[in-house]
């Protein structure tokens, strides 16, 4: 506990770490390559990516927990002390582009979400989506077979029993050559060279199989999977409904939640994330583009149409415009590793909120306030609707998210903490980093309003739309974090 509120306590300085698919100055990003999800495991030891052509990368942790005397070596040399590396595992194409003859409608290959299942006999297991169909992927080294070609050396062996050219040998009835005949015999005490065909596996290779394919149950495109603490079950979630899954069945799911009116002009919001709480299966959120998320508890009945809980901030008077609907849309939530705290993401906020308490967020977080006079020509450009994900660290402490000009921003989540860094996904993190006045802490249940300093303004520069960090992941046990800007996976450690 004294390590947790130590580290709470002072700011982290952030490391950069590793790149994979790094760009050359000037080099094209091909569209197919752009990361769109990114995962760590439970144990941290395995991460994944998967990309707008449907691939699903898999990278694994090089770096063993304990080399007994080599951490320490490390540490003495200067190096920290837990820097996560890791290297390239495999990848295998997940998903192709498909077309849906019923509707017109093509579906693309972009893998949408990425989540890890539990592992079994040393295979890994992993569930990918892209917009209509969801895959269950058993990853597992194989042992590659090969046999040994039977070998006999006819002139060691056979010495003068040859038959000659001339003499073929005697064909029987069958029509197969009778080669054991009286002009071909084996010579006393056997043929020594001869080697019966063997099989043998010295080399192993990785092998991805699709176990099972859980289609044709969402007629909107899916913008959630979440696996539940039961490790049989998972939710899957489109813009209307949140369907209940059973692992091992493809051709079934539960509808839990529909908001989907009678009519579809009542329409009025949408689901926009959904995620199983991590310690109690029977409990579920799930976030709206009205600004809110429902708590639903599955045990209450068949359908959920009544949430257990409500967590919505109520609106300033006087504050509302005509973008006020569309930043409030919540792009991504994430419960903290004890279930206690639900992060939420909207277009211009972090907020965190106590699952007991209902009347409002314990923290509020800006992420990008200078580009509130902009919000028009975010409009114009579509930047608006952007779906931005957060992360909270293992120990939840610190939140995450992403932001324009492959920026990161990582705020301090204890109480009275006034952490906000500032980071660009780049070999040097901190290039861009701003100097932010100690300010006196204050309470987590007053509203904390924090990190309004500009990330792009602080030296002149004009932010670039086109360069935004949407995906990133947080490691479970350790202060390091996975970010995608476009075709580059950035590692960094604190």
């Amino acid at each position: 506990m004294n390590g947790a509120a130590s580290s709470a306590g002072s700011p982290l300085e952030w490391r950069f770490s590793q790149v994979f698919g790094e760009r050359t100055a000037g080099e094209e990003v091909q569209e197919v390559d752009i990361i769109s999800a990114i995962e760590f495991d439970k144990s941290g030891d395995h991460l994944a990516t998967g990309d707008r052509g449907g691939r699903v990368v898999l990278f694994e942790r090089t770096d063993t927990k304990d080399h007994g005397g080599s951490r320490r070596d490390a540490e003495q040399m200067g190096y920290a002390a837990k820097h996560p590396e890791f290297r390239y595992k495999t990848e295998f194409q997940s998903h192709e582009p498909e077309f849906d003859y019923l509707k017109s409608l093509e579906i693309e290959e972009k893998i949408n979400k990425i989540r890890w299942c539990q592992p079994a006999n040393g295979a890994l297991f992993l569930l990918s989506t892209n917009d209509k169909t969801i895959k269950y992927w058993k990853v597992q080294e194989k042992k590659i077979k090969k046999i040994s070609e039977m070998n006999i050396d006819p002139s060691k062996a056979l010495g003068d029993n040859r038959p000659s050219p001339s003499s073929p040998p005697q064909l029987l009835a069958n029509g197969v050559h009778d080669y054991l005949s009286k002009d071909f015999s084996f010579p006393p005490g056997g043929i020594p060279s001869l080697r019966l065909p063997m099989v043998t596996s010295q080399e192993t290779s990785l092998v991805a199989r699709c176990r099972r394919v859980y289609a044709h149950a969402h007629d909107y495109h899916i913008n959630s999977i979440s696996n539940s603490s039961d490790g049989e079950t998972f939710i899957s979630a489109d813009d209307l409904r949140v369907n209940l899954w059973n692992l091992e069945i493809s051709n079934q799911s539960f509808n839990i939640v529909d908001v989907k009116p009678t009519n579809m002009e009542d329409l009025t919001e949408v689901i926009t994330s959904a995620e199983f709480h991590p310690i109690h299966c029977n409990m579920l959120a799930y976030s709206s583009s009205k600004g809110s998320i429902r708590l639903i508890d599955m045990r209450q009945s068949a359908l959920c149409d009544s949430h257990t809980k409500l967590f919505e901030e109520p609106e300033a008077p006087g504050s509302r415009s005509f973008f006020t609907e569309i930043i409030a849309s919540i792009s991504d939530i994430k419960f903290s590793r004890d279930g206690r705290y639900i992060l939420s993401r909207d277009y211009m906020t972090l907020k965190l909120w106590d699952i007991n308490m209902d009347s409002g967020p314990v923290a509020s977080y800006q992420v990008h306030e200078h580009l509130r006079p902009k919000l028009c020509d975010l409009y114009e450009n579509d930047s608006i609707f952007d779906k931005f994900e957060c992360c909270l660290s293992g120990d939840g402490l610190r939140v995450a998210t992403g932001s324009y000009s492959n920026l990161f921003r990582v705020f301090g989540a204890s109480k009275g903490s006034t952490e906000a860094a500032t980071l660009e996904a780049s070999k040097n993190p901190t290039r861009r980093q701003i100097q932010t006045p100690a300010r006196p802490s204050r309470s987590m249940t007053s509203m904390i309003r924090r990190g309004s300093e500009s990330p792009g303004a602080e030296n002149g520069n004009a932010n670039d739309f086109t360069n935004k960090l949407l995906h990133m992941a947080w490691h479970p046990t350790e202060n390091s974090i996975a970010c995608a800007a476009a075709n580059s996976l950035y590692m960094y450690y604190a």
